[in-house]
């Protein structure tokens, strides 16, 4: 038996399978496309591959010919057919995906494969075939069936029995990969039948979201201080791991998950090319974006909340540690605001805002409960703009309003259905738009879904319609294209707005 020959062939075969399934799975996919992908690229080459992700034309043809592409290397190498030019062709479609996010220089950050430098499973697996290109043997295939085969002579030493003999059992060995082939296919078949797509590969998975070719008009800006920002503002919430999930515990870790570092920078980047240009990040975010920028050159807006440490009664830490980040807006914390209004502490709030200011930056006051803001108003504390929760109480797993209590949002959570359970975020529907109605300076509705209870073409256009200028909202990257386009929609058609725009 020879042994070397069996592993080539196995080395071959498993190279050849990873080619044809993320071949088969695109294939059957239907609407399969690499648009996303290009357009996001990063590194020395993205410039190309932006090119070429944002033309239609060219995607009509780099679509199919990278599926074929996939297809007919995996078969050259499954099948044991064509093996040179299958693993040349592997080489260059591997090197092409490399270059599209090289784990160097602009994309030198951690992703999902792990932590990275030059070396990732593209290059490996180029390396692989590589191997295979210059090694004399090639294993068990069918390129060795003698009609495969040119000029082919009987040897002259071998008795012509003896060699039909091992010329039959060759035979076998070089046709063993067909049924091979036949139940790994039958296999991926009905992996594919009972989930619609492949469940293995990252590089296959779709779950619903609109492609940046999609996007519907460009999203409106408005301005806050200095600052033109756009109408829909990405929200830190889910790139920072803290989900609102009444009580399904697992959630945030979810989203921790899914939010490796390189799918931020994904998400962020896409954002950014459907023209989200500012998000609103928790402080610990600070250093990541920090991070996004420098890598990437990126130009987005970021307003950082900020909260006092009063065990230390130190108020501007946290402001000052914002702006060495490189923060552009800096905003005192939602539940702070609330927490300290509560203890009869709006002498530090307004302590933060004359700091923030003093500093030269655009100060913003948060809260989920309005009575916070209205007692700020009241002891002539004014940002320059506000950021309210703003959303109906519509929704199933909304207590009533008459067992709700100010300030019990980020309290105490109650197993009595008809208490607050991390269920509702802008208490008093009515009295929040009563006070953003009489605001002389913008307001940014956040918590406008009420963590996913509410659809975005409701909670948007109940936010713009009672008098939000702008809305913060938690994205996923799949959710970014289509909220683009439900605010675009809404803020073109909108009706019922009696108050006017600021900013």
């Amino acid at each position: 038996m020879n042994r070397k020959k069996i592993v080539i062939t196995f080395f071959r075969i498993a190279i050849g399978w990873h080619f044809l399934y993320e071949g088969l799975a695109k294939l059957w996919m239907g609407n399969w496309s690499a648009a996303s992908y290009l357009t996001n690229s990063t590194g020395p080459f993205s410039g190309f591959y932006n090119w070429l992700g944002g033309s239609e034309s060219l995607m009509n043809i780099v679509d199919p010919v990278n599926i074929a592409g996939l297809i007919l290397i995996g078969l050259g190498l499954f099948l044991g057919l064509t093996i040179r030019i299958s693993s040349i062709s592997g080489i260059i479609l591997l090197l092409l995906y490399y270059f599209a996010y090289p784990p160097f220089g602009g994309s030198i950050f951690g992703s999902a494969e792990g932590n990275l430098f030059i070396v990732n499973k593209n290059l490996i697996e180029a390396l692989a075939l590589v191997v295979l290109l210059v090694v004399k043997e090639k294993g068990y295939g069918i390129y060795a069936l003698k009609f495969f085969q040119k000029g082919n002579k009987k040897s002259e030493t071998v008795p012509e029995s003896e060699s039909a003999q091992n010329s039959r059992r060759e035979a076998i060995k070089n046709l063993a990969t067909l049924p091979a082939l036949g139940v790994i296919g039958f296999g991926a078949f009905k992996e594919h039948e009972k989930y619609g797509v492949d469940t293995l590969s990252g590089a296959t998975i779709q779950v619903g979201g609109a492609d940046i070719s999609e996007l519907k008009g460009e999203l409106p800006k408005g301005k806050i201080g200095d600052h033109e920002i756009s109408r829909l503002i990405i929200g830190g919430n889910l790139i920072g791991g803290w989900a609102h999930a009444r009580d399904l515990i697992y959630v945030s870790s979810l989203f921790r998950a899914y939010n490796t570092e390189a799918k931020i920078f994904e998400t962020l980047m896409l954002a950014e090319k459907a023209g989200v240009n500012t998000i609103n990040i928790g402080f610990p975010t600070n250093e990541l974006m920090q991070k996004y920028k420098k890598i990437t050159g990126s130009k987005i807006k970021v307003i950082s909340q900020v909260a006092p440490d009063m065990e230390n009664n130190d108020y501007f830490v946290n402001i000052d540690k914002a702006i060495d980040y490189g923060v552009d807006i800096v905003q005192v914390q939602g539940n702070w605001c609330d927490w300290l209004v509560r203890d009869n502490r709006i002498d530090v709030i307004e302590k933060m805002m004359d700091r923030i200011r003093s500093q030269g930056y655009t100060a913003g006051l948060a809260s989920h409960t309005v009575d916070s803001l209205i007692a700020c108003e009241e002891q002539g504390i004014i940002p320059d703009y506000y950021m309210k929760t703003m959303h109906h109480d519509k929704y199933w797993s909304a207590h009533p309003i008459e067992n709700r209590v100010p300030f019990e949002v980020d309290g105490k959570n109650y197993l009595d259905h008809n208490r607050f359970h991390n269920n509702i975020f802008c208490l008093f529907p009515d009295k929040t738009i009563e006070f953003v109605q009489r605001a002389k300076v913008p307001v940014m509705g956040f918590k406008v879904l009420a963590a996913g209870a509410i659809t975005p073409e409701d909670g948007f256009n109940w936010a713009f319609k009672n008098g939000a200028d702008f809305i913060c909202v938690g994205m996923l990257d799949f959710q970014i294209v289509n909220n683009v386009n439900t605010t675009n929609q809404i803020l073109n058609s909108l009706q019922g707005r009696t108050r006017k725009w600021y900013g």
